[in-house]
């Protein structure tokens, strides 16, 4: 099936096919491409990281590799344990993970797991990895988030915003495209994050706290616009609350403790590391002038 997407507000319209190419009767999907392309760059970028938080490059791919696989566990239990009416009746549907239904937190949650178990187990420090993890998270979550617009799924409510989206896949009508939205606050998350490890990290997990506050700030708010959100099978307060969206706050209310406790704390490592290798210095820039 094609969709024939608008974006009424500024004139564009094209046609996109979720299929990325076939080979006889299977077919190869743009999410799963996508996907796949985010993860090989997270992971990337999380091995050329490794050094200058002090981890093991080999030690670190062992939690990867183990990570992924319980990332993708976790995402589609997260899915079908909010899904629990339908599943419970269609048992032997939860292991049809070609049909959809995996969620965000449920992968960040099962890879986090995977990832810490096997740090323990090869005794290695768990703080750096999870600030190496988050920056990769989030070039990953960026990137993997344009898989949701060649499904045309993960959209929000209607608008007349100039900047909303049509298809057949929105029921024609212009919404929210929340996969945009996520996608390029990751992508900014990403780019700051690297530069401010670079050159203004001050401890182990610093990173992490951060990224509990900016992608939960963020969650928070675009989940509301959400269309396709999970709820607790409760009501708080006589209201359905979304499950991404208090998990959200939680996350983001967490980070800011945790970067308030921690607000005075300095690793030596990491100023040491820069004042080694130049960074930040100008170091560099007088040995080039020099030559």
């Amino acid at each position: 099936m094609e969709y024939h997407v608008q974006f009424p507000g500024f004139g564009w319209e094209f046609n996109i096919s979720p299929i990325a190419f076939s080979l006889g009767n299977f077919h190869i999907y743009w999410y799963g491409v996508i996907i796949a392309c985010g993860l090989l760059l997270a992971v990337l970028y999380g091995y050329v990281s490794a050094p200058r938080y002090n981890v093991d490059k080999n030690k670190l791919i062992n939690c990867v590799l183990v990570g992924i696989i319980t990332g993708i566990i976790g995402a589609r239990a997260y899915f079908c344990l909010f899904q629990w009416d339908y599943y419970s009746k269609n048992p032997i549907e939860v292991f049809y993970i070609n049909n959809g239904g995996l969620a965000i937190y449920g992968g960040i949650i099962g890879a986090l797991v995977g990832g810490i178990t096997v740090a323990k187990i090869q005794k290695m420090k768990v703080m750096p990895i999870l600030d190496i993890t988050m920056v990769g998270f989030l070039l990953g979550q960026g990137i993997g988030r344009w898989g949701n617009f060649m499904n045309q799924e993960a959209f929000g409510s209607q608008t007349d915003l100039p900047w909303r989206m049509m298809s057949e896949g929105t029921g024609g009508v212009g919404v929210h495209p929340c996969f945009f939205y996520e996608s390029m606050w990751c992508l900014l998350g990403f780019v700051l994050f690297h530069f401010y490890g670079k050159y203004k990290q001050k401890y182990a997990g610093q990173i992490f706290y951060m990224y509990l506050v900016w992608y939960g700030f963020e969650r928070m708010i675009v989940e509301g616009l959400r269309t396709d959100s999970l709820y607790l099978p409760f009501q708080i307060f006589g209201m359905d609350i979304r499950v991404s969206q208090l998990l959200s706050f939680i996350l983001f209310v967490a980070g800011i403790i945790l970067l308030i406790i921690n607000r005075k704390r300095e690793d030596s490592y990491y100023a040491n590391y820069r004042r080694k290798k130049g960074i930040g210095s100008g170091k560099r820039r007088r040995k080039r002038a020099s030559a």
